[in-house]
């Protein structure tokens, strides 16, 4: 139902817009652009709900500040931008300038006055989405090795930047709440959470029950029963809310937060 929303809307975004416009390929994953798009204004609205003063307070990741979480937004808009150029040119590898590679350290961009850090931001999100609008069905068949290895998908771009922005904007900690995520997002990021745990190696077997969706989701051998809605476990899951929602079998521990910080 919701391709078929989608490839209506696109048809007549393009009526609307002229044979001149310039608008994503039918190629691109329009679901995942149109989240990570949502995300990105979702982000913005609290930012800009901040003073400058208020973004030298803490966020909800251990050891970050504000300025910390919106740098690093910055910057991964910057990598993917550069890693959807180098499919649009055709480029086998992602290429960064050394000055430029010098000034993505997030302590650094967390230091920027913050005039600075809020173009940053912006600058960074206009520049990814012109490249993401700009590739065309080739581009978005590739795969380019980032500059710290292994290959990324270019099709997978508009997922992880939708990972990114919406967790990052409850990371803000400023009133934005998993309950204003996509519900499709919602479980996506359950899912994911629940892998990332189930790969690290850690003492945690658990049966995930969202009370408010059909299917379980196990984690090792599941024997330890947690129940929530899919928002309530998504929280807990992944550190940025409490388990007086949930409804545990037995007593087990917190799992670790997620995504870490890079």
């Amino acid at each position: 139902m919701m391709s078929s929303d989608l490839t209506g809307a696109r048809l007549e975004l393009r009526q609307r817009l002229g044979a001149g416009a310039r608008y994503d390929s039918s190629a691109a994953p329009a679901a995942e652009l149109r989240y990570a798009r949502l995300g990105t204004a979702y982000f913005a609205r609290k930012l800009n709900e901040l003073s400058d003063g208020e973004l030298a307070l803490p966020s909800l990741v251990p050891g970050w500040t504000r300025r910390h979480v919106i740098a690093h937004v910055g910057f991964q808009a910057r990598a993917l931008a550069r890693l959807v150029e180098a499919a649009r040119l055709g480029r086998r590898r992602e290429m960064l300038e050394e000055p430029e590679a010098q000034n993505e350290d997030i302590a650094f961009g967390a230091s920027l006055p913050a005039h600075a850090l809020r173009y940053l931001f912006k600058h960074s999100q206009v520049h990814l989405d012109v490249e993401w609008r700009d590739l065309d069905e080739a581009g978005w068949r590739a795969q380019v090795e980032p500059l710290n290895g292994g290959l990324v998908e270019i099709a997978q771009t508009p997922w992880l930047r939708t990972r990114e922005i919406w967790l990052r904007a409850v990371d803000l900690d400023n009133g934005a709440s998993l309950l204003d995520v996509p519900s499709e997002v919602v479980d996506r990021l359950l899912r994911e959470a629940a892998q990332a745990l189930d790969m690290r190696g850690q003492p945690f077997s658990l049966t995930l029950k969202p009370t408010d969706r059909v299917a379980s989701i196990v984690i090792g051998s599941g024997k330890n029963t947690v129940s929530g809605t899919a928002v309530d476990l998504l929280r807990w899951l992944t550190g940025r809310g409490p388990r007086r929602s949930l409804v545990f079998d037995r007593e087990i521990a917190d799992p670790p937060f997620w995504p870490e910080k890079p």
